[in-house]
């Protein structure tokens, strides 16, 4: 494949150069210099790898557990029908709601679509259907 896109040969006894060159400021610094951009690139050996850490930082972001609704992306349209984006987020509320088999409160931040469902259906139900386990919160 290499030969394909190549059309130089080089003659069987001649050595290859180096990719890299060595300055002696660069390497007494830990740095490599690179031939392409003249870029210096931070290939230092000190250098401890981060640790990576198992637990995940959890975000509140703006969707609603129970019913998935999300932020749309909409146009908002002036007089002179010039259009710009613009995002419409859930109405999301914090409630605390009475389960019953858990004969308990439970804190829970949901969108008022997402109330009006369980008004209707009951909190098992939905929260069944949606997979969330009311017993962590």
């Amino acid at each position: 494949m290499a030969s394909m896109l190549c059309s130089y040969s080089m003659p069987a006894g001649a050595a290859r150069a180096p990719l890299l060159r060595s300055n002696a400021h660069a390497t007494s610094l830990g740095f490599a210099t690179s031939q392409l951009a003249g870029l210096s690139l931070g290939l230092t050996s000190a250098a401890a790898p981060l640790p990576l850490s198992t637990k995940h930082t959890i975000v509140a972001r703006r969707i609603c557990p129970f019913l998935e609704k999300k932020t749309n992306r909409a146009n908002k349209v002036s007089f002179s029908n010039h259009k710009t984006k613009k995002q419409q987020f859930v109405n999301l509320q914090y409630k605390k709601l009475w389960w019953e088999a858990g004969k308990r409160y439970v804190k829970l931040r949901l969108s008022t679509k997402a109330l009006k469902t369980i008004e209707k259906h009951g909190l098992d139900a939905v929260a069944k259907k949606a997979g969330i386990d009311l017993n962590k919160k």
